[in-house]
């Protein structure tokens, strides 16, 4: 592999590990402010606002991160 291609490898699985811990860190938020004793409705439908955009998040990184493997092993192949 070349020097830019093994860059642009390392870069891409560094931004989706922290994309993925942040995925993490937003659905452990939303489900404490969910599940809260906190009787204002306001902070629990914050908390599954947390929980559905997390849910989408996850949905288009793993697209992101199986197409740009994909795209990686057939570039890697010619």
């Amino acid at each position: 592999m070349s020097g830019i291609e093994s860059f642009v490898q390392q870069l891409t699985t560094q931004v989706t590990e922290i994309a993925w811990s942040i995925f993490i860190l937003a659905w452990a938020v939303g489900w404490a402010l969910r599940g809260s004793p906190i009787p204002i409705f306001k902070v629990k439908r914050t908390g599954q606002d947390f929980i559905e955009d997390a849910i989408m998040a996850a949905f288009w990184l793993a697209i992101g991160a199986t197409v740009f493997a994909l795209v990686s092993y057939v570039a890697g192949q010619f």
